[in-house]
């Protein structure tokens, strides 16, 4: 999955790593574990479909600036479904559970589902470390066309922290 390039990494306050990700209306529960940078400078995603990579250089949830990014697959090499797989179904007002720790639960949601092309994904708007904090969902979406590398497109979840 191309992410675009994600920034390099730069020094961050201490926060509560996120351990989950839920999306009730989805029936969608999955692991979280940090990630990083990629030997080719894109965002990592997990090698296991069974987990959710969270951009650790980023923004975390909770942080009251920035994206928070969490990456995951729709499918995998062997055939498996991915973590993702059925985020395309996500729609705005769906809720999204974020777990930190064992305890900590914060709550967003989706404000806006959008599918684009890998050409035109802008790792500055996905990636930002300033603004209104947000929580954005990255996985891979449009046409699967192995000739060209796979899927054409990502498809890009934003949710908006729930008023507390």
């Amino acid at each position: 999955m191309s992410t675009g390039s994600a920034p390099q990494p730069a020094p961050a306050a201490p926060v509560a790593a996120p351990t989950a990700v839920r999306v009730e209306s989805l029936a969608l529960f999955a692991p979280v574990v940090p990630v990083g940078v990629a030997p080719d400078g894109q965002a990592e995603v997990p090698q296991d479909g069974a987990v959710v990579g969270w951009y650790r250089f980023g923004s975390a949830p909770g942080a009251t600036a920035g994206s928070a990014v969490l990456i995951g697959h729709v499918d995998t090499a062997d055939g498996r479904l991915g973590q993702f797989a059925e985020l395309e179904r996500a729609a705005p007002g769906d809720r999204v559970t974020v777990q930190r720790g064992t305890v900590t639960e914060l709550t967003y949601r989706v404000a806006r589902v959008e599918t684009v092309p890998k050409g035109r994904l802008s790792a500055a708007q996905i990636f930002r470390r300033d603004g209104p904090p947000q929580l954005v969902l990255v996985t891979c979406g449009g046409t699967y066309d192995r000739s060209a590398g796979g899927y054409q497109a990502n498809l890009i979840v934003t949710a908006v922290p729930e008023p507390g």
